[in-house]
């Protein structure tokens, strides 16, 4: 079973009535809403870290409405496919849980067991996340300070979020994966030259890290059509380019009724050696 670990001592943590405490007597509460806050002050860059609450719900409402449904499917089946009966599975920027939620369902009707963790250093994310997955552990929490015991988890996934392999090496387990989501060059293409005079591809790069090797590569495409206002908006504001764009192509996009946009992914697999 992992567990979290606290963020001053690095010793494990366990649940006491409405807290997590560690041996040294170090105590974290849990939240009314259900996640526990491991990001100490002095890690914070400002004083609410992470994508903003517009954002978040944004983007919450966007995913629940099952548009990229076949990245969460890829997802399931991986984490399903790399996984024993018995499986500890981090979420690391595990944002709003919908990609959390989705491979715990699908694992628990394969009748494995399994206990999963999601990190975020949104407050405002790990909240809807704890609620979307109540038999889950979800902390406030760096990718770059995981609050997760050493050679703990089975499968990590990797969604859109800051990169740690240090950290990764550490809390997985010997022959353990990570699942690297990345924008295929081509996502969300059709929204950028809506946007910009001249669109540009997402870089795409097969990178090697030390202590692992990459035994998989997964492309997960698809056209999505959008055919209201809402959505729209919503899938502009998860993005970047809603603070990026000009303000005349975004007024403009933010006024648009339908859109047809590439929803391209690229799963790396490694495993670690």
């Amino acid at each position: 079973m992992a567990n979290f670990i606290c963020p001053i001592c690095s010793q494990p943590l366990t649940i006491k009535g409405r807290s997590y405490i560690c041996k040294k007597n170090h105590s974290f509460d849990i939240s009314a809403k259900g996640y526990v806050n491991l990001l100490p002050a002095n890690k914070k860059h400002s004083s609410n870290p992470g994508d903003d609450k517009l954002m978040v719900i944004a983007r919450n409402n966007f995913l629940s409405l099952g548009y990229y449904s076949h990245l969460k499917e890829a997802l399931e089946n991986l984490c399903d496919k790399y996984s024993n009966e018995n499986v500890n599975i981090l979420d690391c920027g595990c944002g709003e849980g919908y990609y959390t939620e989705g491979v715990y369902e699908r694992l628990s009707e394969k009748g494995k067991n399994v206990q999963i963790q999601g990190i975020d250093i949104s407050k405002d994310a790990v909240t809807i996340a704890s609620k979307r997955v109540k038999n889950g552990q979800f902390a406030v929490a760096s990718s770059f300070h995981l609050p997760v015991e050493n050679k703990s988890i089975d499968v990590l996934i990797n969604c859109f979020s800051p990169l740690c392999v240090k950290e990764f090496t550490r809390v997985l387990k010997k022959k353990g994966v990570f699942l690297y989501v990345v924008p295929a060059p081509k996502h969300l293409w059709q929204l950028k030259e809506a946007l910009y005079e001249k669109p540009y591809e997402n870089p795409l790069k097969e990178e090697k890290y030390e202590g692992f090797k990459l035994i998989e590569t997964v492309k997960v495409e698809k056209e999505i059509f959008i055919d209201n206002n809402e959505d729209i908006n919503n899938l502009f504001k998860m993005t970047p380019y809603v603070y990026r764009s000009p303000k005349e192509t975004r007024e403009v996009l933010l006024k648009a009724e339908k859109l047809s946009v590439n929803a391209h992914f690229i799963i790396y697999v490694y495993k670690k050696i």
